[in-house]
């Protein structure tokens, strides 16, 4: 009788604490012998904690952009470790739809407009590319690299990590800078913002504040619910582009 009541407290004590973490944020990972994917899952509270569903931020794009991160992380390609920016193109462009999240601190830094390209559509964006002179986005994952002072001004260099999918976005000049045309003012008077040749063009507002932060090395993800992309990632598949 003694040992059932001990092995029932013990079972009692244990589910307390689980209900207590939650609350406080927290996960307690169990061990899943079916799960074969690097993915650092004791950083999916984050996405409810910072209240991202709120803010429109896809949940798909989210977990998409830590899989992705980690992968890269344990393969040496990103160098700023606590820093993971999200562009969200599932949202139109008169949503806030870049989130610059510092996972080590689990906070939010910046969420902001960002533009598209040109040819990749209106309001929404449905059609990307990798090629020079196309005027489209293109998707998937990036490195930042380095700032210099160019046409644009001040402007941050984005390294496509994917083959076939954004590694040609130093060829094209795929850079984050700030735009006039990427304004509330401007959504007020016709219902999006402008658009770009394919660069992430940021508010001027706000633009040096996001480079100075996501510079050199961190991690980039831009996403959409699209079929081409889903299919030839080799990020998504767990295969290293």
């Amino acid at each position: 009788m003694k040992h059932k009541i001990i092995i029932l407290t013990t079972f009692i004590l244990f589910a307390i604490t689980c209900v207590m973490a939650n609350r406080r944020g927290h996960v307690i990972k169990l061990t899943n012998t079916t799960s074969t994917s690097p993915i650092p899952e004791s950083k999916f509270y984050i996405y409810d904690s910072l209240g991202l569903a709120e803010l429109g931020l896809s949940r798909v794009a989210f977990e998409k952009a830590l899989k992705g991160y980690h992968i890269l992380l344990s393969s040496g390609k990103i160098q700023h470790e606590n820093i993971i920016s999200i562009i969200d193109f599932s949202l139109s462009s008169n949503k806030k739809r870049l989130f610059v999240i510092d996972i080590d601190r689990d906070s939010l830094i910046y969420n902001t407009y960002v533009a598209h390209g040109k040819k990749s559509g209106m309001m929404l964006p449905t059609k990307f590319s990798n090629k020079p002179e196309s005027r489209k986005s293109s998707l998937g994952f990036f490195i930042t690299g380095d700032t210099y002072s160019g046409k644009k001004g001040y402007s941050l260099r984005l390294l496509g990590a994917e083959k076939g999918i954004n590694d040609n976005a130093f060829k094209r000049g795929i850079v984050m800078h700030s735009a006039t045309y990427v304004d509330e003012d401007i959504i007020e008077s016709q219902g999006f913002i402008g658009r770009s040749y394919g660069c992430p063009a940021l508010p001027a507002n706000i633009y040096k504040d996001v480079i100075e932060t996501i510079k050199q090395g961190s991690c980039l993800f831009i996403y959409s619910p699209d079929i081409y992309y889903a299919k030839h990632s080799r990020i998504m598949h767990n295969n290293k582009s």
